[in-house]
């Protein structure tokens, strides 16, 4: 058998070489075995494909309605300073106006 990785991605044992890449042919998930080591970190982006990061200043793409109120994020806020954390919303952060909220970061744009 090969002794190249299984797919982090899909776990698929039926890796192969591309060039400087690896390739799932199950999933088609493509990775660099040389970044393997840089995979502890989770980089969270914006919905352009951005990286983000803690203090960075971000608009919010699309009208977001707050759970438990009638108030409503406009396309268009910026929204300053923000904190990454972990879980299914990844931006902590504060909207005027309304206060201390989490975000998703797919419906945000870095400035």
């Amino acid at each position: 058998m090969s002794d190249l990785p299984n797919c982090p991605a899909c776990n698929s044992e039926y890796t192969y070489e591309d060039g400087a890449n690896l390739m799932c042919p199950e999933c088609g998930h493509e990775w660099n075995p040389a970044d393997a080591g840089d995979s502890d970190e989770k980089v969270i982006k914006d919905s352009n494909g951005n990286p983000l990061a803690d203090g960075d200043t971000v608009t919010v793409i699309k009208d977001l309605k707050v759970k438990g109120s009638s108030l409503v994020v406009k396309v268009g806020t910026k929204v300053k300073n923000i904190r990454l954390v972990d879980g299914d919303h990844d931006i902590d952060c504060k909207i005027d106006g309304i206060g201390a909220m989490k975000l998703k970061s797919e419906f945000v744009k870095k400035v």
